[in-house]
C-alpha cells in the first residue's frame, strides 16, 4: 500500500450514519478542536475556537501548516458547517467550502 493510499483513507470520512449535533450542543467546549471536512471529503482543518453560543457562531478554522505548524486560522459562520458525531463520538464538521477556498479567506486575527 503506498502513503498516499493510507493518507487518503485516513483523511476521508463517510458521514451518512453519523448524527447531527443539535442547536445546544453548538458550544465552543465541544466544537473546539473539531475536525474540519472539505467539499472533496478530505480533512481541511481543525476548528481551534469559537465565538458565540449556537446559531450566530461564528467558528475558527485553522486551515493548512502541519501538527498545528503555519496553519492559518479563518472565521466562517457556524452555519456553513455541518456539526455531528462519528460512531466513535467525536465530533467534527462538514462544509462545502474547498481547504484552497478557505485559505484564500483573511486571516482572523483576536
Amino acid at each position: 500500500m503506498s502513503y498516499l493510499g493510507a493518507n487518503n483513507r485516513r483523511n476521508t470520512m463517510d458521514h451518512s450514519n453519523h448524527i447531527r449535533l443539535t442547536v445546544d450542543e453548538l458550544r465552543p467546549s465541544v466544537l473546539a478542536g473539531a475536525a474540519v471536512y472539505g467539499a472533496d471529503d478530505h480533512k481541511v482543518g481543525k476548528v481551534d475556537h469559537v465565538h458565540g453560543i449556537g446559531e450566530s457562531s461564528s467558528v475558527i478554522i485553522d486551515v493548512g501548516g502541519f501538527l498545528g505548524i503555519g496553519a492559518k486560522p479563518v472565521a466562517v459562520s457556524i452555519s456553513d458547517l455541518d456539526f455531528m458525531r462519528d460512531e466513535d463520538g467525536d465530533v467534527h464538521a462538514v462544509t462545502s467550502w474547498t481547504k484552497d477556498q478557505l485559505k484564500e479567506m483573511p486571516e482572523h486575527r483576536d
